[in-house]
């Protein structure tokens, strides 16, 4: 990938209520493709990337303050879009004494949505200056049909043209109407991926596959070039394009305080490295290093002192290797 790579990634980002119903509530804001926008900008300083969110947002306060704030983490704003009366969506995290979560969202009128609702959107137009996009199974989630299938055309647009298309599985079942949907859905992000990192259990989940040794065996024969299989603790495989599977530990962490972004965190540092030319094994050895450190903390976004010396690490490409084919 060429030095000062432009990179968007397409999803929401909502206002975040962390703590217990009827307790002392934190406020703070995120969403999976959003989290890994933070953390690759954060870690991709160094290798000069420019990092966009595209996303739409409405004409109100708290719209304003999120685009203060995202722009105070680095991130470009030029593919958001500003819908008058709408607004941000909102979810809010209960988590356990283990550090699991669970969520209630309020989501269904969020300005996200209605992003494809325009003849050519920031993102369609920028499509010839982008060097990398990035999505996940959420992101196809927030959208309609008509919507779904713009995002899928340009996916093969930036396919077609050789740049790095990348989809991250993330599966929530209670925002698909029907699984069938989903599974269709899926199957055309992966025909279209050129790189694509797959959580096994939600792999198992949207599949109905009988346990996680199944749906690592159906993740590995997935028609994608470059495969990322995430499997919790468990090491992480991972393969290059034309290349070997390979076994990367995960970082053990004494105490975990809270999983939220977890593998948001990983998909930023692996996509950080193989941006920048650094190979499968590194890279993925780095998301989860990065993974690792995010969920020491609460909330979906850690403070940027708390990790400012991965992000500072330097590079390490690899001898020959390129990002992707």
């Amino acid at each position: 990938m060429k030095a000062g790579a432009r990179v968007a990634l397409f999803g929401e980002c909502m206002l975040e209520l962390q703590g217990q119903a009827f307790g002392l509530l934190r406020q703070g804001f995120g969403g999976d493709t959003f989290n890994t926008a933070v953390y690759l900008a954060r870690c991709g300083q160094a290798a000069g990337l420019h990092v966009a969110y595209a996303t739409a947002l409405g004409d109100d306060p708290l719209s304003t303050g999120l685009l203060e704030r995202w722009a105070g983490e680095g991130l470009d704003l030029w593919l958001v879009r500003r819908l008058p009366g709408r607004m941000p969506g909102l979810y809010m995290i209960d988590v356990d004494a283990r550090g699991e979560r669970s969520f209630s969202y309020w989501r269904d009128a969020s300005a996200a949505r209605a992003y494809f609702d325009a003849e050519i959107t920031p993102l369609e137009a920028a499509a010839d200056t982008i060097d990398a996009l990035y999505l996940s199974g959420i992101s196809l989630a927030i959208l309609p049909p008509e919507g779904r299938e713009r995002l899928f055309a340009l996916m093969l647009r930036l396919r077609d043209r050789g740049a790095m298309v990348v989809f991250d599985n993330n599966y929530r079942p209670r925002l698909w109407p029907d699984t069938g949907i989903a599974i269709g859905c899926f199957d055309t992000a992966y025909v279209l991926a050129s790189v694509a990192l797959v959580t096994a259990d939600d792999h198992q989940a949207l599949f109905g596959l009988p346990s996680l040794e199944a749906a690592v065996a159906e993740a590995q024969a997935l028609p994608v070039p470059e495969l990322v299989i995430k499997r919790g603790a468990a090491p992480t495989l991972v393969r290059a394009p034309g290349g070997p599977w390979q076994a990367v530990p995960t970082e053990p962490v004494a105490r975990v305080v809270d999983t939220t972004a977890a593998g948001d965190s990983f998909a930023a540092g692996y996509l950080s490295r193989r941006l920048a030319g650094t190979d499968v094994a590194q890279a993925a050895r780095f998301g989860n290093r990065l993974a690792a450190r995010v969920i020491q903390h609460p909330g979906a976004l850690i403070p940027r002192d708390a990790m400012a010396d991965l992000a500072a690490e330097p590079l390490l490409p690899a001898p020959n290797g390129r990002p992707h084919a």
